[in-house]
C-alpha cells in the first residue's frame, strides 16, 4: 500500500461528476479529502490523500488526467515564516490537526509540519501573511 497527497483542479463542467467515486469504485483507492472548494460554475479544487496499491494509484491518476482533471503532487504543503509571525495565535484555533500550537509558558506559536494536511485554513486567517500554501 502506498499513500500520495495530491491537489486536483477541474473545470466547472466536471463539478457535478463523481470524480472521487470512480477512484474508490474502479481503482480500489481510499480517498481522504483534506480540503475541498467546489462551487457551481467555478473551477473545483480538492486536496486529497489517496491510499492503495501502487498500480491502482497510477491507473487512477491516469484516469483523472484523461477526463480533464489537473493533478499535482502536494509536496511542500505549508510554509510558515517565523520572522513574519508575531505569535497572535489566530492559526492555532483554526487548525483542525493541531499542527499549529502555542507554548503557554512564553506564548509562542510552533508548527509541526508532520501533522499538517495543507487545508489552507491557517493561510486565510493569518493577518501577517506569515503562512502560505506551496503547491
Amino acid at each position: 500500500m502506498v499513500k500520495k497527497r495530491i491537489v486536483i483542479t477541474f473545470p466547472h463542467e466536471l463539478v457535478k461528476e463523481p470524480i472521487t467515486y470512480y477512484l474508490v469504485k474502479d481503482y480500489d483507492l481510499v480517498v481522504n479529502i483534506m480540503k475541498a472548494r467546489v462551487m457551481p460554475n467555478e473551477e473545483g479544487l480538492l486536496v486529497i490523500e489517496l491510499t492503495g496499491e501502487k498500480d491502482n494509484l497510477e491507473k487512477g491518476l491516469k484516469h483523472l488526467r484523461k477526463i480533464g482533471v489537473n493533478v499535482q503532487s502536494l509536496t511542500n504543503d505549508i510554509k510558515w515564516d517565523k520572522k513574519k509571525c508575531i505569535h497572535c495565535t489566530e492559526c492555532v484555533g483554526i487548525c483542525p490537526t493541531k499542527a499549529f500550537s502555542v507554548d503557554r509558558k512564553d506564548m509562542t506559536v510552533t508548527f509541526d509540519k508532520s501533522k499538517c494536511i495543507a487545508c489552507g485554513l491557517c493561510v486565510d486567517v493569518c493577518p501577517y501573511h506569515a503562512i502560505e500554501i506551496i503547491l
